[in-house]
């Protein structure tokens, strides 16, 4: 079970199948391996998610805190922090200004895919997309808000509207994302293999049988136990 609420993270963390990451491999300059690429950014996730529990949960443990809150987890632990070392106030307010520009950066990263599409779709101007498609996203995020306030009452599925886009997006349009993407990347792009840089037919071979094979059934695996039609228990 643990496995598979990790692999769900990944989706997130190394923005698999939100269209960024797509995004960036679109602007890599040719001479670019996309290969060691792709292992630099998993290595440098994983290392960076390593540190992160280090510090934060003893924290967790220590206050007696909830270590299953989820992201919001940050927002609890680190000011415990940070108000019991020197100059706290000041280190907490510079990592949170630049946890800001973290959320800003990933937010003009996931917004791309969707101004690029826009552009081509409707013949307009970057700047026109940009400001459209970022209106809109701005508006659909009101209602998010409005779920905790004057909305709160109103619920679909016995969830208010963040819990239940929340749970949407992270239990199917991500996995259902990656599967496609998988899909798509292994069995439809011809360039696939040009692209990758694979001089070897059978390291290509390995390569597509893992990511049009074995990967979507693993996500099939993960989808279908964040719907609930199985049910995987841990221990």
């Amino acid at each position: 079970k643990g496995i598979l609420i990790a692999v769900g993270h990944a989706f997130f963390t190394l923005s698999l199948a939100t269209g960024s990451i797509m995004a960036y491999g679109s602007y890599l300059p040719k001479h670019i391996s996309i290969p060691k690429t792709s292992l630099y950014i998993a290595a440098a996730d994983t290392l960076i998610a390593l540190l992160a529990g280090i510090a934060i949960f003893p924290i967790v443990f220590a206050n007696g805190l909830e270590p299953g809150a989820g992201p919001g987890l940050i927002f609890q632990t680190l000011p415990l922090a940070f108000g019991q070392m020197p100059y706290g106030t000041f280190i907490g307010t510079v990592f949170f200004i630049m946890l800001v520009f973290a959320a800003f950066t990933s937010a003009i990263s996931l917004l791309e895919p969707v101004v690029a599409y826009s552009m081509k779709a409707f013949s307009c101007s970057r700047r026109t997309a940009a400001v459209f498609c970022g209106l809109a996203i701005w508006l659909v995020g009101f209602l998010t808000v409005f779920s905790f306030n004057v909305w709160s009452t109103v619920t679909f599925l016995q969830m208010n509207f963040f819990e239940l886009l929340d749970s949407l997006t992270s239990n199917v349009f991500l996995p259902v994302g990656g599967l496609l993407i998988a899909i798509f990347a292994a069995w439809i792009v011809k360039e696939s293999r040009q692209e990758l840089g694979f001089t070897e037919g059978k390291l290509f071979r390995i390569w597509q049988i893992c990511l049009g094979v074995v990967s979507p059934i693993a996500i099939i695996v993960v989808l279908l136990n964040a719907v609930g039609l199985i049910h995987i228990s841990g221990g």
